[in-house]
């Protein structure tokens, strides 16, 4: 899909190829219809990308604070390069839109596909043809609204929170500095509620646009006519309310509020405008100062925008969500009127030259809105994840005799508690470089494991010839990119479960193997290798029935603030837990999955997922966080054939047949098969034999888990499809 990105660095603007995002639980995916550009924000977010960096700096007092904090922490030369690298990035442009829910993730009730959604927010309502969608984030569309109507529904939220802050009266008067995009949203919502406005703007095409839409008078801030204005329409007391709706650097706004409003007025601050405010005015009238927070209560809160816990409406009348819901039905009933705003409508394809000529001068607007292409028709198809074909020849053997020398990609809590302890020491291998986005962690890993060499230049690493292998454990989002320029590299790569979080990513993995001829790839699924089990799958014998399986996976609840909660941008927790539950079933059945369904209890994350196999095999796999913290994480049982293989949390296994067998319990801390997968990771590495896990496996099981919110937003089973 398509999607409006800028560099922050360059200033660069572009329409890119990208991924298509996934349909998470507790959201829908939707195609976008219209998508609103907001003529304050977002040009002065595009603006600023084009000043040097001096200018950044000016406009950004509260980034640079933070620069100077990392100075102080880590040293002048990884800031820069971390300044550096989160500049030279792309980052999303937009965060209100109208569309059409494409997909429906697990959890949600209230939307159908096919239905008319508006969307907000600065990650999840993007200038983007598709978009995934929080509970808490979208609204149904009333019936007999516009599309491109709808599209104003986050734009108009913020004007509708910052009304409400201003707790305007009927009768009351008001003034409205800024005739901008939310400036004449604020003066419809105030007229709409029975309020007389007076607007302050310098552009006389705004101030009449105000007037047209409701306004009493407007004028020039500069000017005697507002003054005017005010004095007549509250006999000389001064205005309830002021909202200032403006931008800049002036402080005039700020100065006109306390000159214009009565004793003890209001000043709301909906804009970005400078705020020294003039002391001996504001104290004197006793004024009170509010600010209007964005879209209305749950802006920022993860629990509200991410995972859908609304407030309850005893408590918070207006929330984000509510907010734009009345917005919508106020156009739909006539009390406010958008169409007048909309001054250019652009296809989507052509965005770039349409920010060009907002930023030139060249289009004067107070609202444009993009237009999508219009989707076809699609016939309903039963749900498939395609399998991608491993199509490679063998990997030449590196010459054996020397250690093997290793790089770490990511220096995290998983890294150093669960593999870095089993490599350190371990005769034959060397710990050659540790790689971390900041040097301070890159240290401490290399102080305490013993690495050769700690670094942020992931490039120098890849591109030094002594280093045999790299494990990327690095957060989710960035494993499938990692493992693609580690193999065009020529390393073999020991990536941490999940391999790709999407069916893009996966099948951009395999491209790389067949491009580079290097399949030396092994993916973090280290349950197969735990003795244990290895042990009790030995007793258990050979099958010659279908078996049933069953797993349950006791997850338990996640701190908050966790970056596995994370799921815009990580995914969601399952889909990077997951595939170990499912790499240990499927090696358990000797088969990978042919299909994969899957139900989700409401309101939480709680999951049962069947695999279905070759030979009518089962496995159902209970994934839930709603458990006693006591009961042990993992219990298994398999049956089939008149026997039944049963582990404890791998702490104790047994098998029930002909002959009965029960393992003693294990002495120490539970062996999860960590030490017997990098072994064999290793000696494969330094033999050139076959990897641990055959391509194809690892391949099956992240497609299998790839189908679970396939699933999710189906209802019906998904089919995994071979791709020849």
């Amino acid at each position: 899909m398509k999607q409006v990105v800028q560099n922050y660095k360059s200033g660069e603007l572009a329409v890119l190829d990208v991924p298509v995002p996934g349909c998470k639980p507790g959201g829908v995916l939707v195609r976008t219809a219209y998508s609103l550009i907001s003529t304050g924000t977002e040009l002065m977010k595009v603006s600023e990308a084009g000043m040097s960096m001096l200018g950044k700096a000016r406009s950004r007092p509260d980034q640079v604070a933070k620069v100077v904090q990392s100075v102080a922490t880590n040293g002048v030369p990884a800031t820069y390069r971390k300044v550096m690298g989160k500049l030279d990035s792309y980052t999303p442009l937009g965060y209100s839109l109208c569309g059409v829910v494409e997909q429906v993730g697990a959890g949600i009730d209230d939307v159908k596909v096919g239905d008319l959604v508006a969307c907000a927010g600065n990650e999840h309502a993007l200038h983007a043809e598709l978009n995934w969608v929080p509970k808490n984030l979208y609204t149904p569309v009333p019936d007999g609204l516009a599309p491109r109507h709808a599209a104003f529904g986050t734009v108009g939220s913020i004007a509708l929170q910052g009304v409400r802050q201003g707790e305007p009266q009927l009768g009351e008067v008001a003034l409205v500095i800024g005739l901008g995009l939310i400036g004449q949203l604020v003066v419809q919502l105030l007229t709409a509620a029975g309020v007389r406005v007076v607007g302050a703007d310098p552009d006389p095409a705004r101030c009449e646009l105000a007037e047209r839409l409701g306004a009493a008078a407007c004028g020039d801030p500069g000017s005697a006519s507002v003054e005017a204005a005010v004095a007549e329409l509250t006999g000389g007391h001064g205005v309830d309310q002021v909202y200032l709706a403006a931008g800049g650097g002036s402080n005039q706004p700020v100065e006109l509020a306390a000159r214009l409003c009565r004793d003890r007025g209001r000043v709301v601050d909906i804009g970005k405008c400078r705020l020294d405010l003039p002391w001996n005015a504001y104290y004197e009238k006793e004024l009170d100062v509010r600010f209007s927070r964005s879209y209305g209560p749950g802006r920022y809160d993860p629990e509200y925008e991410l995972e859908g816990r609304d407030y309850p409406i005893g408590y918070v009348r207006w929330t984000e969500r509510r907010n734009l819901a009345c917005f919508l039905d106020l156009m739909a009933r006539g009390s406010v009127d958008v169409e007048p705003l909309v001054s250019h409508v652009a296809a989507f394809d052509d965005a770039v030259e349409t920010y060009r000529s907002l930023k030139d001068g060249e289009l004067k607007a107070v609202a444009v809105l993009f237009r999508y292409a219009e989707q076809t028709e699609k016939t309903a198809e039963a749900p498939a994840v395609a399998v991608p074909a491993v199509n490679v020849g063998r990997t030449k053997a590196r010459p054996a005799g020397s250690p093997v020398r290793l790089a770490f990609v990511g220096a995290g809590n998983y890294a150093t508690s669960m593999l870095l302890p089993h490599l350190t020491g371990r005769e034959g291998v060397e710990l050659s470089t540790v790689v971390t986005t900041t040097a301070l962690s890159a240290a401490n890993a290399q102080r305490k494991f013993g690495f050769a060499r700690a670094t942020t230049d992931l490039d120098g690493v890849l591109g030094d010839t002594s280093i045999d292998a790299v494990f990327v454990v690095t957060r989710h989002s960035s494993h499938a990119d990692l493992t693609k320029k580690a193999l065009l590299a020529g390393k073999a790569v020991f990536v941490e479960k999940p391999l790709a979080l999407s069916e893009d990513e996966l099948a951009g993995v395999l491209a790389t193997v067949e491009e580079s001829g290097n399949d030396r790839l092994q993916v973090g699924f280290n349950r197969r290798f735990a003795p244990l089990l290895q042990e009790a799958k030995k007793r258990f014998g050979a099958r010659t029935g279908p078996a049933n399986l069953r797993y349950l996976v006791n997850a338990g609840r996640l701190e908050h603030g966790s970056w596995y909660l994370r799921q815009g941008s990580e995914g969601s927790r399952f889909a990077g837990e997951g595939g170990h539950f499912i790499d240990t079933a499927s090696w358990l059945l000797d088969a990978d999955p042919v299909s994969v369904y899957a139900v989700a209890t409401p309101g939480n994350e709680d999951l049962q997922v069947v695999l279905r196999y070759p030979d009518g095999s089962t496995a159902t796999i209970s994934y839930v966080t709603t458990g006693a913290s006591g009961f042990p994480k993992e219990t298994l049982d398999l049956v089939a054939d008149g026997k039944v293989l049963r582990l404890d949390d791998f702490v104790r296994a047994s098998v029930y047949g002909p002959e009965k067998w029960v393992s003693s319990r294990l002495p120490k801390a539970r062996d999860k098969g960590q030490n017997a997968e990098l072994a064999a990771f290793v000696r494969a590495v330094r033999t050139g034999g076959p990897m641990p896990v055959p391509l194809e496996s690892l391949v099956a099981t992240t497609a299998a888990t790839l189908a679970v919110p396939a699933g999710l937003a189906g209802g019906t089973p998904v089919t995994l499809e071979k791709r020849r």
